[in-house]
């Protein structure tokens, strides 16, 4: 018989740096779940991306065992690796002031590895949600579209 889940908590850990310090310790210790072996095996699963910000799904079940799941890095974490933006440092007024810009190749690559996480079933429509991102970020996308598309993103017959 499967376990039955208590409560999901969801986090953004550093891969490969997590500790039982704040916000990682308060979250996990107020369920109970043991915050060391989280630690140790979050750890393990993440070394190969050591320093990236990677969301995490954790599972409490009634007995205070747990799972999870680890997502790919946000697709603005993404961005701001591209543009070679501080975390954190995008526009305050993204329609006025631009404070980068990313190629159309960019965002397919960002795209291709989001895919699993975003709610879209082609990569077209995969792009159209990190240049939504990019712009909201006052990002500007340069070079051509991608073939088929227009400036607005709809599709050309």
């Amino acid at each position: 018989m499967a376990k039955e889940v208590d409560v999901y908590i969801k986090l953004q850990v550093k891969g490969g740096q997590a500790n039982p310090a704040p916000p990682i310790g308060p979250a996990l210790g107020s369920k109970g779940v043991n915050i060391m072996e989280f630690c140790k095996r979050f750890n393990a699963q993440t070394t190969e991306q050591m320093g990236k910000i990677l969301p995490v799904i954790i599972s409490v079940y009634k007995d205070k065992t747990f799972d999870f799941i680890i997502k790919t890095p946000p697709a603005a974490i993404q961005l701001f690796e591209a543009v070679k933006l501080a975390p954190g440092k995008g526009s305050p007024e993204p329609n006025r002031k631009k404070v980068g810009s990313v190629t159309w190749d960019q965002i397919r690559t960002i795209a291709e590895s989001k895919m699993p996480d975003l709610n879209c079933f082609t990569i077209e429509s995969a792009m159209k949600m990190i240049a939504g991102t990019a712009r909201s970020m006052g990002v500007t996308i340069t070079g051509d579209l991608p073939k088929g598309q227009t400036e607005q993103g709809e599709i050309q017959n």
